[in-house]
């Protein structure tokens, strides 16, 4: 317990050389193990990505085809309002 309060408080160089030499004798045991769940964990993170451009896709498509609908006027009218909240100006029709 005294080495991690040596690495918390501070620490000495002998502290510091403990972990490095722990680290490169630990390091190439540890490496076969955690490849795969690296690799595993990056491919989740894939198509975790790919499933909310899917989602995000669905929505923009969602949202076109109700504005086509309820055709331009709608349209303007959102506008207008979007312009007004941001405080910009909006494009004239």
């Amino acid at each position: 317990m005294a080495l991690f309060d040596d690495v918390l408080g501070g620490g000495s160089w002998v502290t510091g050389l403990a972990i490095g030499v722990g680290a490169v004798v630990v390091l190439p045991l540890v490496a076969p193990i955690l490849r795969p769940v690296a690799k595993t964990a990056i491919k989740g993170g894939i198509l975790a990505y790919q499933g909310a451009a899917e989602l995000l896709e669905g929505i923009n498509d969602l949202v076109a085809e109700a504005a086509a609908e309820a055709g331009g006027e709608a349209t303007t009218q959102a506008l207008g309002g979007a312009a007004q909240a941001t405080g910009t100006t909006r494009p004239p029709p």
